[in-house]
């Protein structure tokens, strides 16, 4: 079933009224009729709507039913990635919020082989930002997670410091104890920072000042992992995790 996405602004009573790109989509590519269900997404809840009719240039959906199948984690996951290159750092904004991520932190490090200047900031940000709201619509998320703009290492960890917990995928001689320690701790309502490193991986001191943080270093297998594998390891390894092991009647 399709997934739309509006503000508040957007309703009426009992009914949203689409309007724009989602009104050509509903009208014109999907072609649908008076009748039809679809999911629209309000301020994070779901709704079951039908299509009531068009009115020019929107599409009136008449609400059958609030709180529709929630897809949301009983936590926040929060991704710190490394800024990497090419069309990489789409790719892991596209999976993460397919898994379940609330928001992405670029973040400038200094093995980084991207360097975004502040002309660049704002373009890349509103094109990640399409992409998460592309990926949010296909995963049917009940809102749409914010990729924020580039942030500095520094800041990173100020803002990585104040999750409830905060992972730090490196090299760890313990193996996957640590792993497990780390995720028999998350409880819902919980905040869970990821920092991932980028592709020339985190200097001795980026990983000193994780750990001084708060960051609790953990392992991800024996193997080496690229920086897109290793990020989508970790979100879906604390998703996972999640589903399994927190219920609705545990929050």
């Amino acid at each position: 079933m399709h997934n739309f996405f509006v503000d508040e602004s957007r309703r009426a009573e009992n009914t949203f009224r689409i309007t724009d790109g989602d009104f050509n989509h509903i009208k014109n590519v999907l072609r649908m009729r008076a009748g039809d269900s679809f999911i629209v997404s309000c301020e994070g809840i779901r709704y079951l709507c039908r299509l009531a009719e068009y009115e020019s240039d929107t599409a009136v959906a008449e609400i059958l039913e609030e709180n529709y199948g929630d897809t949301s984690l009983p936590v926040k996951i929060y991704l710190f990635q490394g800024l990497p290159k090419a069309d990489k750092m789409e790719w892991i904004i596209q999976k993460t919020v397919e898994l379940g991520v609330e928001g992405i932190y670029p973040v400038a490090m200094s093995r980084c082989i991207v360097k975004l200047d502040d002309s660049k900031k704002k373009s890349k940000t509103a094109r990640w930002q399409a992409i998460a709201e592309s990926a949010a619509k296909q995963s049917k998320r009940s809102a749409i997670p914010v990729v924020h703009d580039a942030i500095s290492y520094k800041d990173a960890m100020t803002l990585a410091g104040e999750m409830d917990l905060f992972l730090v995928p490196y090299e760890n001689k313990d193996g996957m104890a640590p792993t497990a320690a780390a995720l028999s701790e998350i409880r819902p309502g919980m905040s869970v920072g990821i920092l991932i490193g980028p592709e020339g991986g985190f200097s001795e001191s980026e990983i000193e000042d994780a750990i001084r943080a708060g960051g609790r270093a953990i392992s991800l297998g024996r193997r080496i992992l690229r920086t897109e594998t290793a990020a989508i390891t970790a979100v879906g390894m604390c998703m996972l995790h999640t589903e399994m092991h927190l219920t609705e009647e545990d929050a």
